[in-house]
């Protein structure tokens, strides 16, 4: 296994960064390869604006700038705005189609908007003619549903395309958002799922949903991933003290959720924060942050960002095989994504994330100070 990092785009204005930088690949000779970042407001709490590009049309050798997509926000009667974020494209075989996959976000006077506030699903299908996004949709919920789905968001998850052209698509949603008054309130509602869609190159069509995945521990389980390796789906998922794995023979169905620990039986360490897969062949391999890695300086502990086996049988991540993707430089790393670029090469995408911690969070020149400037990293990982 070969492992080559390099920054893609640097830069900010100490006003907004680049944060959720996940890239995407389109077939073709060569291929052509995305990254979507979305520009997040440094004073503020998860203030996204319109979802920017950087684009490669030589297979991922050279790397344009940064260009505004169509993927914005827009106006409500409320007076409130609705954006798309926590995005992530991916290319769909069946249909020949690059799909991103999010949710939305409400804001009132550019802030967010008050708790409870609803959140869908939503996606968008690129326009390879014009190089642009189409307009963002919403996934709609059968009737008997759409009440119980109400604050429902596949924000930051990581798909599994099955052969037939279906889509597993994990989600989580709060079943009473009348009960998540409050940021605390609301995690501890948090539930997780996966929903088995159908998809014509334009619409994403809800077909049914798995069963619900609670938290053996307060609070609920969210940003939750899955793929498939050697017959076998598997799900990772969010928790703010812990990561949980569990399994699945179908992909919709998976057993009570477990902590994530090292193969001696110790914790991981990675909490309040997403993890990601990469499988390659009968190979898998588990993307995430962690403490205990000389890092207390950064938020939630969230750089440098590291990938390692997993022992598949044992459910645990084999320590004497961690090595850092990215490394810390005094930002956050830790909302990522990954391609599959060909049957050997994958690439994992991310953004330094310039806040540092409270409650001068907003002061980026402390991360400034140990190297980050807001750098894109492209880590090539080849088998």
């Amino acid at each position: 296994m070969q492992i080559e990092t390099t920054i893609i785009n640097s830069g900010y204005d100490r006003i907004t960064c680049l944060v959720h930088a996940r890239p995407g690949v389109i077939p073709g000779n060569p291929p052509v390869g995305l990254v979507t970042a979305s520009p997040s407001r440094i004073s503020g709490d998860d203030v996204f604006y319109a979802i920017q590009e950087i684009r490669s049309e030589d297979g991922g050798k050279t790397w344009g700038k940064p260009q505004n997509t169509s993927l914005s926000r827009r106006n409500l009667p409320s007076g409130n705005d609705e954006g798309i974020c926590d995005f992530w494209p991916k290319f769909h075989a069946a249909s020949g189609k690059l799909l991103g996959t999010g949710h939305t976000v409400r804001y009132y006077k550019d802030n967010l908007s008050p708790l409870p506030r609803p959140r869908q699903t939503a996606y968008s299908v690129y326009d390879s003619v014009n190089k642009n996004w189409n307009p963002w949709r919403t996934l709609e919920f059968p009737k008997e549903l759409a009440d119980y789905f109400i604050s429902e968001g596949a924000g930051s998850t990581q798909r599994y395309d099955m052969p037939d052209g279906t889509i597993l698509l994990p989600t989580y949603f709060v079943s009473d958002p009348a009960k998540a008054t409050s940021i605390a309130t609301m995690h501890e509602q948090l539930i997780s799922t996966v929903l088995q869609c159908a998809f014509d190159g334009e619409t994403l069509t809800y077909i049914r949903h798995g069963n619900e995945l609670y938290s053996p521990d307060k609070p609920g389980l969210c940003e939750p991933s899955i793929t498939f390796s050697s017959g076998r789906f598997y799900i990772t998922l969010r928790n703010d003290f812990n990561g949980y794995v569990a399994t699945s023979d179908d992909g919709l169905h998976y057993t009570q959720p477990r902590r994530w620990t090292f193969d001696d039986g110790s914790n991981l360490g990675s909490y309040n924060t997403q993890q990601h897969w990469l499988a390659h062949q009968d190979e898998l391999f588990l993307i995430y942050t962690r403490s205990g890695a000389n890092n207390d300086h950064i938020p939630r502990n969230r750089a440098p960002l590291f990938m390692a086996q997993v022992d598949k049988e044992r459910l645990c991540v084999i320590r004497d095989s961690e090595c850092i993707l990215m490394p810390e430089r005094g930002a956050k790393l830790g909302n990522f994504g990954v391609a599959q670029f060909s049957d050997r090469e994958y690439w994992v995408a991310d953004a330094e994330w310039m806040q540092t911690k409270s409650p001068d969070y907003a002061n980026c020149r402390k991360c400034e100070e140990r190297g980050s400037d807001n750098a894109v990293f492209l880590t090539k990982v080849t088998f």
